[in-house]
């Protein structure tokens, strides 16, 4: 299992973690099980660079701690974001809206997206206390993490021989309740019921947001996943502020 967190760190992350491990099928279906430790990991260093930063003031902190998020993740959630959106909003058919999303390029719709992703947590970081943005960074980002995982178990790939279908096993729902069980007790000890209903809401989101996905391709697949990362750390992010400002 170590060997899949270390792949895990190494997939989502761009962190020098210089320890070769194999690249097969059957160790990245189990890196789901790590995905809210390696939420947590990521959160934790925009955490870092928010603390540091607001000795200034807010706005560098919120600032920084966004950029520390793209640089840390190499933006490949916002990428999956960017392509999900243009793809989506084009109004076309299944196997069009498919391409459009494999497509490298980003469109209209893909930069407003990340625009948007970027202005709404940076507002809503600085709209919050310090002592409320450092643990709802830690947990929001392990939150947007597990809902990957939580669509890996419970969704279809839309695409067959996706990236996303590699993450998928038998064992998914195994993988996504260990991750889950991790994510709920350190989550309580950190912020109690306010991280309960921000997980509670990224569920609903993520559901919602699964059957929209369905609705539009057939299924869900590794731009989808990544969308939904990003969007449920914004309601995460959302939630935190209503109940810990």
């Amino acid at each position: 299992m170590l060997k899949a967190f270390i792949l895990g760190l190494q997939f989502l992350t761009r962190l020098p973690v210089n320890i070769q491990v194999d690249f097969q099928k059957k160790i990245l279906a189990k890196t789901p099980a790590f995905f809210s430790i390696i939420g947590m990991i990521i959160g934790g260093i925009a955490a870092i660079v928010y603390y540091l930063l607001s000795f200034f003031n807010k706005d560098f902190a919120a600032a920084g701690a966004v950029l520390s998020l793209i640089i840390v993740t190499g933006g490949l959630h916002m990428d999956g974001l960017s392509d999900t959106c243009d793809g989506f909003f084009s109004s076309r058919s299944r196997e069009r809206v498919l391409e459009i999303m494999k497509d490298s390029r980003a469109g209209s719709f893909g930069v407003i997206s990340i625009v948007f992703d970027i202005l709404f947590k940076y507002v809503l970081l600085k709209s919050m206390t310090i002592e409320a943005a450092i643990p709802a960074l830690i947990l929001s980002c392990a939150i947007g993490r597990t809902m990957i995982a939580m669509l890996l178990s419970f969704g279809k790939s839309a695409r067959p021989g996706g990236m996303g279908e590699i993450f998928m096993s038998k064992n998914s729902k195994l993988y996504f309740a260990v991750t889950l069980l991790i994510l709920i007790i350190i989550g309580v000890i950190i912020s109690k019921y306010a991280f309960l209903i921000a997980l509670f809401a990224a569920i609903i989101f993520s559901l919602m947001f699964m059957k929209y996905s369905y609705k539009i391709i057939g299924g869900v697949t590794g731009d989808v996943y990544g969308a939904n990362c990003e969007l449920s750390e914004i309601v995460a992010l959302t939630v935190f502020l209503v109940l810990m400002r």
